[in-house]
């Protein structure tokens, strides 16, 4: 891959941390079932897709 490609990344792991919370604390906005917390990731993940397809459009 090389370090091109690697900002990219950490970028988007930055913002999964971010805007999850479920993976930053344990406390607050825990998922005891597994289900639930790939389900929250999930749904981000769409989420963020939407967003930058979104803005992609606007560009042009």
């Amino acid at each position: 891959m090389g370090n091109c490609c690697t900002n990219h990344i950490e970028r988007f792991n930055l913002t999964l941390r971010q805007r999850v919370s479920r993976l930053v604390r344990k406390n607050l906005a825990f998922s005891k079932i597994q289900e639930n917390h790939e389900g929250a990731i999930k749904y981000f993940i769409c989420h963020y897709n939407f967003e930058i397809a979104q803005a992609l459009r606007r560009k042009k």
